[in-house]
């Protein structure tokens, strides 16, 4: 009989060892879910909103608009199509054509409307 509570009370024991240990391993993974949050919204977050934004630039340059590359070439631009873009740089009126994704910046202020 002495055998017996001996196997229950040892069974008990191992079930909130186990429990206590799986507590402790939640715990100490904690802090390292917390920095990756942490990492998303200090790093990523802010690079996704950047990339959309740039993006968006691309989408929206115009026939006319001073823009450069990301090589340094200051052109406006003079033809637009699907994926490139014709600029004209220079005091010769130079054309150079580059791709959409080459561009780095828009220089020229446009009118946003307003909703």
């Amino acid at each position: 009989m002495h055998f017996g509570l001996f196997l229950l009370t040892s069974a008990s024991t191992a079930t909130a060892t186990d429990g206590n240990s799986f507590l402790a391993m939640l715990i100490s993974l904690l802090p390292m879910v917390a920095i990756l949050v942490l990492m998303y919204f200090i790093m990523i977050r802010p690079q996704r909103k950047k990339e959309k934004e740039t993006q968006e630039m691309r989408k929206n340059i115009q026939i006319g608009d001073e823009v450069v590359t990301v090589g340094g070439i200051v052109g406006i631009v003079v033809k637009k199509s699907e994926d490139t873009l014709v600029i004209e740089t220079g005091g010769d009126r130079s054309k150079i054509r580059v791709k959409t994704w080459a561009i780095q910046s828009n220089e020229t202020i446009h009118d946003t409307p307003e909703a």
